[in-house]
């Protein structure tokens, strides 16, 4: 018994006649009942018999109808699965740091999804700090992830999607809120609210110290840039954060670093342990060529 016979039983229990299941079958009707006669042989029990001029199924065989048809079912939306995967279709699973879900991530998918209107394309996001982002892509729960770089980077692939300018952050009262620009080493006697290192950020404003060859004041450590820009707003120190629009809503002086100057990197990290499938590649692939000219 094999795949194929069973889709003939299946056929012949719905016609209830041979030569029209052969027909539609594009077989004989000698193959037809020779392949319903070796699958009797094998179960041991009738499947069909005969009403008349119709074929109608025993009670053996509209028990074994109910399992043939339900397996099969099951197995044709696997096959429909992965040939709508190897199409292009289904699901996208990213990971992102918060600051990028307000508008560029949304912006690629909504582009990204409007140039395959024929293709049942879905996403999934969800938000995290740059190390657990990591780790989650790791353990096969993301596709593709947006982040600082991290700083593990064995098995992953780095691609530059986007660059933020760094900027100094302090209170509206605070002592440098009279500058508009400052060199870094002038923030060094004033406690900073820095970020944690879960945080790939952290690895971006470490590089602008290293520089200077000398270390930062370290009041808190923090996770993420909205948090570590409220902290400032209230007192708790001064910040590098990069360049973002909350800024302009909080009670803080927002000031050009004019040395060392570094950028903050995002990144869109994938895997090399997993499989890319279609969908996922050709998002990656899009990604690439849409941010291309903004590098």
């Amino acid at each position: 018994m094999n795949l194929t016979h069973l889709r003939y039983f299946a056929e012949l229990a719905h016609t209830h006649h041979y030569t029209r299941a052969a027909q539609n079958l594009c077989i004989t009707q000698p193959s037809l009942s020779h392949a319903i006669f070796k699958m009797e042989e094998e179960l041991g029990v009738p499947l069909f018999e005969k009403s008349g001029k119709n074929t109608v199924l025993t009670v053996f065989g509209e028990q074994f109808l109910r399992s043939v048809e339900s397996s099969l079912k099951t197995l044709d939306n696997g096959i429909d699965f992965l040939q709508r995967t190897a199409r292009g279709e289904g699901l996208i699973r990213l990971g992102l740091v918060r600051p990028l879900g307000v508008d560029f991530i949304p912006s690629l998918a909504r582009r990204f999804l409007d140039l395959h209107p024929d293709h049942d394309i879905h996403f999934s996001f969800q938000t995290d700090v740059t190390q657990n982002l990591v780790n989650d892509l790791n353990a096969h729960h993301y596709d593709l992830i947006f982040c600082s770089h991290p700083q593990k980077e064995n098995g992953l692939t780095f691609k530059t999607v986007h660059r933020e300018n760094l900027v100094l952050i302090v209170p509206q009262n605070h002592e440098l809120a009279g500058f508009d620009s400052v060199n870094l080493e002038q923030t060094l006697p004033y406690p900073y609210v820095y970020f944690a290192e879960s945080s790939g950020i952290r690895y971006e404003v470490d590089k602008m110290f290293q520089v200077l060859g000398k270390r930062p004041r370290i009041a808190y450590e923090i996770v993420e840039d909205q948090v570590t820009a409220g902290l400032v707003a209230h007192g708790f120190g001064i910040a590098i954060v990069p360049e973002m629009e909350l800024l302009s809503s909080l009670n803080v002086k927002v000031i050009e670093i004019l040395h060392p100057v570094v950028k903050r990197n995002i990144y869109m990290v994938s895997s090399d342990q997993f499989y890319m499938p279609p969908v996922v590649r050709n998002f990656h692939d899009f990604v690439l060529e849409a941010v291309s000219q903004n590098l």
